[in-house]
């Protein structure tokens, strides 16, 4: 294992940011690849915050980490932004080029997929998307690469269909909305991608018929979900808010550090930890 003298900073951004477990996953990297120099933390910062944070920001910053509500507001802070993230407008990762320039990506997509390809998920005829938020916009950007047919949305108000068939046109996912008392619909897809906050999909567990298909709930705490739980229960397999965490993680060490391939079971190893203490 080589060792680094550098000393080098990074660290997620948000409000509120205090749950986050980037650091615990993003400092295991460290560890394992022997980054010695290397230190990652934690800031409270809202949109008004963000363009002061970022102006203080010295050349030993090497990238940040960005949840809500940053993902958009940095975007006119930028000097350039991957194809993926302008797709979505929605950076969640930020790397200082040594040049200073500030270069934004998304890895939540290509994290989505990773995560699905681990569990044997390549490609699907039809989709289903419970939600309409940030989350639901990039499922359906990583549905765009291994969905052949339809997606279906499962949306709240009017206003949220709309801007679900919006991001499908956008995106070039033909996209098809129905109301949230239909959700248990949901379940006759070969996928399901939840994206809703904790305890909206309890309600919809008893209806998961048996040998269901594949269950994407982005959410990692509480974990189970009472969805997830019932899923796994009837014999469909599973993916969860952590591997999503990880997998994105991974891709931010990459792109931060310049060491590839970041230790992916060390951070899950890390992330499974941090969960089973709170």
């Amino acid at each position: 294992m080589s060792h680094s003298p550098e000393h080098k900073k990074a660290a997620v951004l948000g409000s509120p940011i205090a749950h986050s477990l980037s650091p615990v996953l993003h400092r295991a990297a460290y560890d394992e690849l022997g980054l010695t120099g290397w230190e990652y933390g934690r800031h409270e910062v809202d949109e008004a915050a963000l363009p002061a944070f970022l102006e203080k920001l010295g050349p030993q910053w090497a990238g940040l980490s960005l949840t809500m509500p940053l993902k958009r507001a940095v975007i006119p802070l930028l000097d350039e932004i991957s194809p993926t993230a302008a797709s979505v407008e929605a950076v969640n990762t930020v790397v200082f080029t040594p040049d200073g320039r500030r270069r934004g990506d998304n890895t939540d997509i290509p994290g989505m997929l990773a995560a699905l390809r681990e569990r044997g998920v390549q490609q699907v005829e039809r989709a289903a998307v419970l939600g309409a938020g940030a989350t639901a916009s990039s499922a359906l950007a990583a549905l765009a690469r291994i969905c052949t047919g339809e997606v279906t949305a499962y949306v709240r108000s009017a206003a949220r269909a709309d801007e679900m068939r919006g991001w499908g046109e956008r995106l070039g996912v033909p996209v098809r909305t129905a109301p949230w008392d239909d959700a248990a619909a949901a379940f006759e897809a070969p996928l399901v991608i939840a994206t809703t906050p904790a305890g909206s999909t309890d309600p919809l567990a008893a209806a998961v018929p048996d040998r269901p298909g594949t269950l994407f709930d982005v959410l990692y705490e509480p974990w189970p979900t009472a969805l997830a739980a019932a899923w796994a229960d009837r014999g469909g397999a599973v993916v969860g808010g952590l591997d999503l965490l990880v997998h994105q993680a991974v891709l931010q060490v990459e792109q931060m550090t310049g060491r590839a391939p970041a230790p992916l079971a060390a951070m899950r190893r890390a992330g499974e930890s941090a969960l089973a203490a709170r």
